[in-house]
């Protein structure tokens, strides 16, 4: 059953969204859920190279140019990120503004920085989530993805007014 958690992201998302260490977050899977013009609900898998929360209420997010989910979220500026911090599962209502370009290492992915509008936890008493979607880079890529990662995050950082330089947190 969900419960609402008012309108910042839990601490242990904001850990894991951090910007911070990605190679420790290598395999971990994000939902961006818009909707299209039709009505249809389309999904983005994000990694945390690509989903940044630079304050508790406030997450931004870089998405391929040319998809369905940055047309969707530039039209409609509301989508549903999907997280899993066992052993809950997280549900972030976004309100998104207007979208900007960045230049990230040779990527010029598209940015929006979000507001929380309402964070929502999953837990239930009988079961405990052990796991999300998760993902393991192909051999040979793991340095050249999170070179972009850390690119996409310096240049999030960059437009948001962030410069990164907190101290380092833990994700428990």
């Amino acid at each position: 059953m969900s419960r609402s958690l008012g309108s910042e992201l839990p601490g242990p998302l904001q850990d894991l969204l951090n910007g911070r260490d990605l190679g420790r977050k290598v395999g971990h899977a994000f939902l961006l859920l818009t909707v299209d013009e039709t009505g249809w609900p389309r999904v983005a898998m994000l990694s945390a190279g690509e989903v940044l929360a630079t304050a508790a209420d406030e997450v931004m997010v870089a998405l391929w140019p040319d998809s369905n989910s940055t047309a969707n979220l530039s039209r409609s500026r509301e989508a549903t990120l999907v997280a899993v911090v066992a052993p809950e599962s997280y549900y972030i209502r976004l309100r998104a503004g207007r979208p900007s370009r960045i230049k990230a290492g040779t990527s010029e992915p598209v940015m929006f920085t979000c507001h929380v509008e309402e964070a929502l936890s999953d837990v239930v008493p009988y079961a405990e989530v052990t796991a999300g979607i998760q993902f393991r880079l192909a051999d040979g890529h793991e340095a050249p993805t999170l070179d972009r990662w850390y690119a996409i995050i310096k240049a999030m950082r960059a437009l948001g007014g962030d410069s990164g330089d907190h101290a380092p947190t833990a994700i428990t």
